[in-house]
């Protein structure tokens, strides 16, 4: 039986005024949500109560080190309902359980981090250079709205909503139309923690209709989005017409790079993480290995039969490696482009199907596919497939291997290979990506900023100066002349 779900909306727990729909699970179709969509007018409701309530002394008032005291419970909330959030969340959108705990875990560090960074947030004494005393302090934004994907909902929303909250700002949170549970979750969370209503408001539904909506708002200060490119683009042009900040992050088509000189059991572990783990569905996924042509053909053997011992199942098996992808359309588009790569000249390696068997007829399954013979000039290689699809390409010379990672619109991530740290100092500085891994992949820091260049987004997230995202800034002057300024004293 689904679950219904109502909004959190100006502090109360309702519906939505829009139509009803419902949310399934990935892995067999099945019913898991009932719930209203948001229309415009919720999102004006949900803003206009925002901009009031962020302008109350009960949230304007307090000191920072009251407001960290909200976020340390809303971390501690997290962990006490850990495991029913990552159940949750696995419903949501088909993560194996194993990786919906670790995203759950990973938000209540967010906020304890948040806590930590507002309480000890320090404005700036700029130094002296006249008869007066000068310092930069920085002020909430005012409301803020966050726009948030299905792939890794708990994470994305946590580290949106805990900045913005440690800035003192207000937050209306849009969570993707199909995995709204986890930002409502959080809103929960919140209200028990002690944010005051109206300041945090969730309002699932289209972002073509409740997330344009949010954008266009004249009292919403800035956007925060995740998700894909051309979405971000119209949201920077929406955007632009009111001056307004915005951190986006996008697309990606990360290359990794395997040197030959690359412990090749370290290589193949990371290169089968960093583009099986979430089916695929990641942002940051590398999606293009380039293997130096002298360990190519051991390189490529070692892959193959780590991808043939991945597990494809179900999400609510511990073992699981890979579950379903998000939905049946985004499977066949996933599956347009495998087929795209055959059309160019890819030899399929292994892949490029669904699994058979009874459990995988009702979900959206999809094979982990390795595909090589492919230029990196072929649309397979420079489009975003979002899913289990794996490139694999030889390089001779740094100079062709770098002109072939940088010959693609994208620029989130990358990860290097080698043992040699000269050649992972040299290649990563080189590279035009917002992160690089050497002898890792995707794993991440709540305190290091991560975001993309061209045309993966900007600005960026996380580190302490995500808060500073959420804020403008002030100079104040102080003066300690004596005498009136000389220039209007008459001589």
């Amino acid at each position: 039986m689904p679950y219904f779900l109502q909004a959190f909306m100006a502090g109360q727990w309702r519906d939505a005024s829009g139509p009803e729909y419902t949310t399934h699970y990935p892995a067999d179709g099945s019913e898991v949500a009932q719930l209203h969509a948001a229309t415009v007018a919720d999102v004006d409701e949900a803003v206009q109560a925002a901009e009031k309530a962020r302008l109350h002394k009960s949230w304007a008032g307090l000191k920072r080190h009251e407001r960290a005291g909200i976020l340390y419970r809303m971390a501690a909330g997290i962990r006490e309902r850990a495991e029913e959030l990552a159940q949750l969340q696995r419903l949501d959108n088909g993560k194996p359980i194993n990786e919906t705990r670790a995203l759950v875990a990973s938000a209540a560090g967010t906020f304890q981090y948040f806590a930590a960074a507002c309480e000890t947030w320090e404005d700036q004494l700029t130094p002296q250079r006249g008869d007066f005393i000068t310092m930069s302090v920085h002020e909430p934004l005012g409301v803020v709205g966050a726009i948030t994907p299905w792939n890794s909902p708990i994470a994305s929303e946590a580290q949106k909503i805990a900045p913005a909250l440690a800035a003192g700002c207000a937050v209306v949170i849009k969570p993707a139309e199909i995995t709204p549970r986890m930002a409502l979750e959080l809103a929960r969370i919140g209200q028990q923690a002690g944010v005051p209503d109206g300041i945090l408001s969730v309002l699932p539904g289209k972002g073509s209709l409740v997330g344009e909506a949010l954008v266009r708002h004249p009292l919403i200060q800035r956007i925060a989005f995740t998700g894909g490119t051309e979405v971000g683009l119209g949201i920077q042009r929406l955007a632009a017409e009111k001056l307004m900040p915005t951190s986006l992050e996008l697309g990606g088509k990360s290359p990794t790079i395997v040197c030959a000189d690359a412990d090749l059991d370290h290589a193949v572990a990371g290169v089968l993480y960093g583009i099986f783990s979430s089916s695929g569905e990641s942002c940051i996924a590398g999606s293009r290995a380039f293997v130096h042509a002298s360990v190519y053909a051991a390189f490529r053997e070692r892959l193959l039969a780590g991808v043939r011992a991945l597990r494809v199942g179900d999400p609510a098996d511990e073992r699981t490696q890979m579950g379903p992808l998000i939905h049946s359309r985004h499977r066949a588009e996933v599956d347009r482009y495998v087929q795209l790569g055959l059309s160019e000249g890819g030899q399929l390696l292994h892949g490029g199907g669904r699994p058979t068997g009874a459990m995988y007829e009702r979900g959206s399954y999809y094979l982990p596919t390795v595909m090589e013979g492919l230029p990196n000039s072929a649309r397979m290689c420079q489009e975003e497939i979002f899913g289990p699809v794996l490139a694999l390409l030889p390089w001779h010379s740094e100079e062709d291997l770098l002109a072939q990672c940088h010959d693609n619109v994208y620029g989130l991530a990358a990860g290097i290979w080698t043992q040699d740290y000269k050649t992972a100092w040299r290649l990563g500085s080189a590279l035009h990506t917002g992160t690089v891994w050497v002898n890792t992949y995707k794993v991440f820091s709540i305190s290091t900023p991560f975001g993309g260049m061209k045309m993966s987004g900007m600005g960026r997230e996380k580190g302490r100066q995500g808060i500073l995202e959420y804020t403008r800034q002030k100079s104040f002057y102080w003066g300690l002349n004596a005498n009136p300024m000389p220039w209007a004293t008459p001589t």
